[in-house]
């Protein structure tokens, strides 16, 4: 069943460093390394979001209620896009509802874990549904990593 929804905004991305995030580790780790957010920002306004957003709403399990909430804690904002030149792929960091949502009262209508749930997996799922739109339809640079030359040879 599709989600009859508008597509929020893209979020802007700002510098994080991407090792900073649970979900996210990216090799390397120095200051140096160029996430390309200001290139990703600019694919995602000029297209890439909305082509996500439009296969990710197709698909997804989340109802109009849930997606209420995500929107109105504005968790599409807290998205985050880099590039990971090490794995050659966009790496992204999706928000979710903490999991002390029931003592903050986070927001009025959340009402169960299976809500929770169900808005932070959709979330994870929208934002892998962004990484490969980026890489297979926008990105057109390689990825600058060279690998060591003293490497084991697993073949």
């Amino acid at each position: 069943m599709t989600l009859a929804v508008d597509p929020p905004e893209p979020p802007t991305l700002d510098f994080v460093d991407p090792n900073e995030y649970e979900d996210a580790t990216i090799s390397g780790g120095s200051e140096d390394i160029d996430y390309r957010r200001e290139e990703l920002q600019k694919f995602l306004e000029n297209g890439a979001w909305e082509d996500a957003f439009e296969e990710w709403r197709t698909d997804t399990n989340l109802d109009q209620r849930e997606f209420g909430i995500a929107r109105d804690l504005d968790l599409f904002a807290e998205f985050d896009f880099f590039w990971d030149d090490f794995a050659d792929r966009v790496g992204y960091h999706a928000p979710g509802i903490p999991e002390d949502w029931q003592a903050r009262e986070y927001h009025p209508e959340l009402d169960t874990w299976g809500t929770v749930s169900a808005i932070n997996a959709a979330l994870t799922e929208f934002g892998q549904v962004v990484s490969v739109t980026l890489k297979a339809e926008y990105i057109d640079w390689e990825a600058a990593y060279e690998p060591p030359e003293d490497l084991p040879d697993f073949d």
